[in-house]
Order: structure tokens, then sequence, then C-alpha cells
């Protein structure tokens, strides 16, 4: 049987180094490489592009948008790891959890974008508590999150390096923790928005810490502004029953669960070095105050892993093959 050719524009970056990674290792497809010093050449990318079952893009925007307007190929499906398609209408977006038919629609797409990274993080958790009505669509809804360094590309890598990153400089990080995104522009919010089925597009805070990989997403909930204030055992039922049988999405214990580091913190970097999106639900009865959180790798699932995942769906291969 002959194996599927996958091609990745951009093998050398961040998000293309860690998808090679995984592929390398597997024996059901084959990896295609462009001569490195024709790595600009658009023409041959191009070319390769039209050759393989998969194209896998890591390349930014407009480079995107570029080389998806060269192929001519009706055969080759397009994987998008960049923003710029996540929100486009023709696209397929790649977040199999997201909804019943979401899995079918990627299968059967031969243009999907990968979710990002946050957004992975928010709509796993946000998505499920609109849809049943428990949180309300019209809810002001805010995020603050975290993410490692890892997450903002090879010039914020290169700068943290220079502090020793985790393993310890000779001087402190320029930000061991630094919160952005504070014009409120942040081109996650619209994939959010689109997604999550609010009417109000949410407040996003994003902050990037001093270390490599690891990303929480933390989502307020006052819901004592709510006639009706659920309670955070229905929170969790929700989440759980949404994700039901979904090996990539786990629903952690109510409140502590053990999961908390010295029973005080939410450890960030945990779910580091797999695919997983795990979720929380920490709640207040009697003051009518929760948090739903959501804890992955922003190289895993919210990025490489999520790639092979859809690639995976894509081909039609076992959803799993590759991801832990």
């Amino acid at each position: 049987m002959v194996q599927p050719r996958v091609f990745i524009d951009g093998e050398a970056g961040t998000t293309g180094l860690q998808i090679y990674s995984r592929l390398a290792q597997r024996g059901d497809v084959t990896v295609v490489s462009i001569d490195p010093a024709k790595r600009k050449d658009v023409v041959e990318r191009a070319r390769l592009m039209d050759s393989v079952d998969v194209a896998i893009l890591c390349l930014p925007d407009e480079a995107a948008r570029e080389v998806v307007g060269l192929i001519s190929s009706p055969t080759v499906k397009i994987l998008d790891a960049s923003t710029a398609h996540r929100t486009h209408a023709d696209w397929a977006y790649g977040f199999p959890e997201l909804a019943p038919g979401q899995r079918e629609t990627i299968a059967k797409s031969y243009r999907v974008s990968n979710p990002g990274c946050y957004p992975t993080g928010f709509l796993a958790a946000m998505k499920p508590l609109v849809a049943s009505g428990l949180v309300p669509a019209d809810f002001p809804v805010t995020i603050n999150a975290i993410s490692g360094y890892s997450g903002g590309g090879r010039q914020l890598i290169e700068t943290y390096g220079e502090y020793g990153g985790e393993s310890g400089g000779d001087s402190e990080p320029p930000y061991p923790y630094g919160v952005y995104g504070l014009t409120f522009g942040h081109k996650h919010v619209e994939e959010m928005y689109r997604y999550s089925g609010l009417a109000h597009a949410p407040l996003f805070l994003p902050a990037v810490g001093a270390f490599e990989q690891g990303m929480l997403v933390q989502i307020p909930l006052p819901l004592w502004t709510l006639d009706h204030p659920p309670t955070g055992q229905q929170l969790w039922d929700v989440l759980a029953d949404y994700y039901a049988g979904e090996p990539f999405v786990q629903v952690k214990a109510l409140g502590d669960g053990g999961e908390l580091r010295d029973r005080k913190f939410l450890d960030t970097k945990a779910a580091n070095g797999t695919n997983q999106v795990q979720l929380f639900v920490f709640a207040n009865d009697d003051t009518h105050e929760a948090l739903v959180a959501a804890r992955l790798d922003n190289l895993g699932k919210g990025a490489a892993g999520a790639a092979v995942q859809n690639m995976n769906i894509m081909l039609g291969l076992s959803e799993q093959t590759g991801l832990i």
C-alpha cells in the first residue's frame, strides 16, 4: 500500500520542527522535505504541495495566503497552522472536539485551519457551558491566560534564550511574568468569539511566563450576577458529559482532586508533552463564584499535536496515532 505523502512548509520553524519530529517516528506516512537551498522558493514549495496528499503550512499569515493561492492540484489537502484562515468561511476549523459533527467536517474538507493555542483552551472550557445555557450567551466573559515563551515564536525564544531560559542564567529574564495584548485587539479574539457561541467578544488578557512550554487559560465566572446561578457540580457535569469518550480532553475532578501542588497551586506545565486539554472547575456555591480553567501544552494540543491529530483525520488514519 502506498503511504500518504506529507509536506511541511516551514519545517524549520518552532511548530514545523515539532510536527516533523512527531511524523518522523512513524512508519505510516512519508514526509517530503524541500531542498534547504530552496526553502524560500515559493514556486518550488507550491510544486511540492501539488505532489503530496497533505500540505501543512507553518508560516506567517501573509506567506500562508500567498502559497495557498499558488496551489493548483485539486486533490491536495491543506492544513494551515497560521492565523490566516481560522475564521474563513471556506475552511474547516480543526478542533475535532468542538461540537458534534466537527470531526466529520474536518475529514471531508480539503482546507482545514489549525486552532490557536489560547482559543483551544478557551473554547474547550467555554463552548459546552454556553451551548448548555448554564452560561448565557450575553455573559461578559473575561480570560486570564499565561503561556510559555515558546508560544511567541523565534524572536521571543531567542530573547529568553539569552537569559538561560528555565535552566537559569546570570540575569533575570526581561519578563518573568508579562501581561500583553493591552490594546485589546489580540488576533485570537475573533476566533474565540466566532466559535464560542457568545453574543459578545470576550475580554482577553494573555501573559508570557519565564518558562518554555505550558499554558493555563483561566475563565473567572461571577455567577452571582445571574438570576439562577449554576453550582460548581452543574458546570462540571456539563463538561464531563460533553467530552465523554474524547481521548484528548480530560475533565479533572471537581475542585482540588489531587491536582493542586501543595494543595494551593495549579501547575501550568503539567500537561506538557501531551496532546491533552485538561479542564478544571473550582467553585464556591455559597458566594456563587467559579473558575473554569484549561491546561495544555502550547506546542502540543495548542499547535503541533493538534496538527498531527487533524492530519490523521484528514488522511483517514487512526486519530490517536503518534499522540499521547
